[in-house]
């Protein structure tokens, strides 16, 4: 049986370890195919985002397996199921960009919109696109709440 200690002592391990897979997943493990094309309206988009979900996934499985092997950490086979599915399903929702984008205007009221535009490249402005931009900001903030969500769900 499960005490609340260990299911807090887990989820303090869970979770930087899920951050640091995640940053590594995005920012080496995916292609640059991948990310120049998962958020195309189509097929090649929706394949693209399926890609590097995929492998995203392999990398926070391998890193919450390695901790919960090597920690003896209280997860059970459906807490870490369930935790890398939330984590993947979030991942490509966010990741097929139009759908944060949406969020986004949707949000205008709060500010979201003029924040998820900021950095990006102008129409007929010869703008050097910066890698931090409002988009990534967003987009990372997601993923790092969502995260959160699967190290709860991992753990508990």
């Amino acid at each position: 049986m499960t005490t609340s200690l260990d299911a807090a002592v887990t989820f303090a391990a869970v979770l930087p370890s899920l951050l640091v897979a995640h940053n590594v997943a995005d920012h080496w493990v995916q292609t640059g195919h991948q990310a120049a094309c998962k958020g195309r309206p189509d097929w090649v988009g929706r394949w693209n985002c399926a890609k590097h979900v995929a492998t995203y996934t392999v990398v926070t499985a391998a890193v919450v397996a390695l901790v919960w092997a090597l920690l003896g950490l209280a997860i059970t086979p459906v807490g870490f199921v369930t935790g890398q599915v939330v984590s993947a399903v979030t991942h490509y929702w966010a990741d097929r960009r139009f759908t944060l984008s949406r969020l986004a205007e949707l949000l205008r009221r709060f500010g979201k919109w003029e924040f998820y535009q900021l950095g990006a490249p102008r129409t007929g402005k010869d703008d050097n696109p910066a890698a931090c931009t409002g988009a990534y900001l967003l987009d990372q903030s997601w993923h790092w709440a969502w995260l959160f969500v699967a190290a709860l769900v991992t753990a508990v």
